[in-house]
């Protein structure tokens, strides 16, 4: 069914919900995983720009992403960590090429209408701009809905 499979995290109690998932997912079709996190910080934009070096927020994610790599390894799953600077949307679908993966699966958390008009939807955007498969895991929401 699927043999690798991106997961975008955002280094946020989002992140168990669709990590948890796709454990099962990858356990069950004897898929690899790849973690990616997109540093977006106004250092992460502009570190090839201007020949910056990592932000503390970026050492900081790619801690995480490792970390969350090397449990999901510790499971007994293949998985790999990707830290990647930018724009988010843009970055995943770029990274599920370059990555070969055949599956994105993305946590999202169930904003409505004018939520997603604010904040965007980085999901939203991913879902339009590639040609693999989205798997989209509703995280339970602050207020406790599911």
């Amino acid at each position: 069914m699927y043999q690798r499979i991106l997961v975008p995290l955002e280094n946020s109690p989002t992140d168990v919900h669709i990590v948890n998932h796709v454990r099962g997912l990858a356990r069950h079709c004897g898929a690899s995983v790849v973690f990616i996190h997109v540093a977006d910080g106004w250092a992460a934009r502009n570190i090839g720009h201007l020949t910056l070096r990592d932000s503390e927020e970026m050492r900081g994610d790619r801690e995480y992403i490792e970390r969350v790599a090397s449990e999901t390894t510790g499971a007994g799953l293949q998985a790999e960590a990707v830290l990647a600077t930018g724009d988010p949307a843009k970055e995943i679908v770029d990274a599920a090429t370059r990555e070969k993966c055949d599956l994105i699966a993305m946590a999202t958390h169930g904003h409505r209408l004018i939520g997603d008009m604010v904040l965007g939807s980085v999901a939203n955007a991913v879902r339009h701009a590639t040609s693999v498969p989205v798997l989209l895991v509703r995280a339970p929401s602050s207020r406790g809905d599911s």
